[in-house]
């Protein structure tokens, strides 16, 4: 089997994503980041899919984002909105996705994987710029002059299967592929228990792709 390492937030995409990984036939190496973001509770969802869906191994990386701030996700003084905005909305968190993306990079250097899987999605998402097909396009431009691997003629993948899906026809899939989305926790400010507030931009997209692809929505919501 081909080694991939698949980027496994906890999320419903990249549950989703490590799904569509296993269908494809790769050996799978979860890779999950702490980086002090405030729903930690998706790492505990991380380990459970991992488990669920066959991973061959999940690594959690730390590092600490909480000392730059700057995104209500990493800054507890920085409220999580509750409302729908226009613009790029304080739950980007900066240089998130190089740093994450920088980090599989590296392992799948060492395990001699030539795929890397992400769940970015540039569809029903909020707007962060390093979700772009674009984005996705330079970053494997550049892992493939930056890496040892790639100079010596074994060059790197980035898939992102999601990018150009709805979020709806993201659920189908995953529904099809067996995705128990239970386990999944994608609410910004997500209790200890993953209980979700239903408010959050990550919960009202999550909820209405629920809806709109005709599949009951497993997420629990805590009370008021």
């Amino acid at each position: 089997m081909k080694n991939a390492v698949v980027l496994l937030s906890g999320g419903l995409d990249s549950a989703t994503v490590l799904a569509m990984a296993r269908q494809q036939g790769f050996e799978c190496y979860a890779l999950s980041v702490d980086y002090g973001q405030r729903h930690h509770a998706e790492l505990a969802a991380a380990q459970r899919v991992a488990k669920t869906q066959g991973a061959h191994e999940l690594r959690v990386v730390r590092i600490d984002l909480t000392g730059f701030g700057g995104s209500s996700l990493t800054d507890n003084n920085i409220a999580v909105p509750e409302t729908p905005s226009t613009g790029i909305p304080s739950t980007y968190v900066p240089a998130r996705n190089t740093i994450m993306l920088s980090m599989a990079l590296a392992w799948a250097e060492v395990l001699g994987a030539q795929h890397i899987f992400v769940g970015v999605n540039a569809v029903d998402y909020s707007g962060y710029p390093d979700c772009r097909p674009a984005y996705i396009e330079a970053f494997e431009r550049m892992a493939n002059l930056a890496t040892k691997a790639a100079v010596e003629g074994q060059p790197l993948t980035i898939h992102a299967p999601l990018l150009h899906m709805s979020k709806a026809e993201i659920i189908a899939r995953g529904t099809v592929l067996g995705v128990d989305y239970a386990q999944t926790v994608s609410c910004y400010q997500a209790d200890e228990q993953g209980l979700a507030c239903g408010v959050c931009d990550s919960c009202r997209l999550r909820s209405a792709g629920f809806a709109a692809a005709g599949v009951a929505d497993p997420t629990i919501y805590r009370k008021a």
